[in-house]
């Protein structure tokens, strides 16, 4: 017998989350997983070191709601302790939303393209999806979105990977005409010119879902958490593991929300020079460019030829990643296929890319480039 003949039927058939390439040699530029260019606060490292201490206390579990981590992010976002669920990553999260709130009769809907780990997650919980597709322009689907069956709806905004970024105005409008569970996916708010918590005292079933791993330079932290009414983010705490966040990263993730002030000045940065980055893309190389509004800029490549197309696109990630530069390539969708998704890096990272780009265009008539 083979073993994955005992696996729930549904499990056998799974196919995982595919990642960005994590590279463990150096020299690479890595731009394919939307990490933060900068070192978290120096706070952090100060938190770590304090909480190791001479190691006795990592033979004590953490606190299993994560409670002071709890009280620092709601007093961050003006809201009450009973509004906050800390999770491992904002991947648990949304693991924990799909837990609560999908199964073969109760849907799950999002956008396509979107965060990829969404079906996985629904697949998982052998839930049902509704799927709703953007079109180039990137516009909301106001009336297609109120009218999903979908029990519990995913909004990444800012988008991933386009990046674009919806106004407050239109995700209200959705609120008001959707009647399940509303979860907006604010991965990327810390680039972006309006955040939905505001909405969160005039809509019960609105969930906002927030991570360190970008912003705060913390993905190797693991922190996560989500803003909603009480009464759901109880229904989180009945199905989360019991120490879900393990010592060292809740005090990292307190050390980070105390600082403020570091992490304004990283933002600005990390915003400065995705602009520049877009500027010069769309004026300069005549690339179509989403205006972000994210860590990351999603772009059309063109050939010294003046050529865009899937081909295109896969021929100037086949050359970056020859020359180690890394960045993304979604080629199974349609409205993705022709573009690059590229992180926002240091000023010096960019320019490799940017050299790098330039001798790619210089090839002399390449296939397909």
């Amino acid at each position: 017998m083979h073993l994955t003949s005992l696996a729930l039927p549904h499990v056998a058939k799974l196919h995982a989350y595919t990642p960005g390439l994590q590279t463990t040699e150096p020299g690479w530029v890595k731009l394919n997983t939307n990490e933060c260019p900068y070192p978290p606060s120096p706070r952090v490292a100060e938190a770590l070191r304090r909480e190791i201490g001479d190691g006795a206390g990592l033979r004590l579990y953490p606190n299993p709601k994560s409670s002071p981590l709890r009280a620092a992010v709601a007093k961050l976002h003006g809201l009450a302790e009973g509004n906050v669920c800390i999770g491992n990553g904002s991947d648990d999260i949304l693991n924990l939303l799909v837990r609560c709130f999908c199964a073969p009769e109760a849907a799950a809907g999002f956008m396509l393209p979107s965060y990829s780990l969404y079906p996985v997650l629904v697949e998982i919980q052998d839930g049902r999806t509704s799927l709703i597709e953007f079109d180039r322009t990137m516009q909301l689907p106001l009336e297609k979105i109120a009218a999903s069956n979908a029990h519990v709806f995913f909004l990444t905004s800012p988008n991933a990977p386009t990046g674009v970024g919806f106004s407050n105005a239109d995700i209200e409008r959705a609120l008001q005409g959707f009647r399940g569970l509303f979860v907006v996916d604010e991965a990327y708010a810390p680039f972006a010119g309006e955040n939905v918590v505001g909405l969160l005292s005039r809509h019960r079933n609105l969930v906002v879902v927030r991570t360190l791993s970008k912003a705060y330079a913390l993905a190797g932290i693991r922190v996560g958490y989500a803003l909603a009414h009480p009464d759901v983010i109880d229904l989180l705490d009945r199905v989360r593991d019991s120490y879900n966040v393990n010592r060292l990263s809740q005090a990292a993730a307190l050390a980070a929300v105390g600082d403020e002030g570091y992490y304004a000045g990283i933002i600005a940065r990390v915003k400065a020079t995705r602009d520049a980055a877009v500027k010069a893309w769309t004026q300069q190389r005549g690339w179509f460019t989403y205006p972000s509004q994210a860590n990351f800029i999603f772009t059309e490549p063109k050939n010294a030829r003046g050529e865009s197309g899937p081909a295109v696109a896969k021929a100037a990630y086949d050359f970056l990643y020859a020359h180690k530069v890394l960045v993304r390539y979604f080629p199974s969708h349609a409205l993705t296929a022709s573009f690059l998704r590229i992180s926002v890096g240091t000023d010096d990272e960019m320019l490799v890319l940017n050299e790098t780009l330039d001798a790619w265009l210089k090839l002399k008539a390449p296939p397909n480039a």
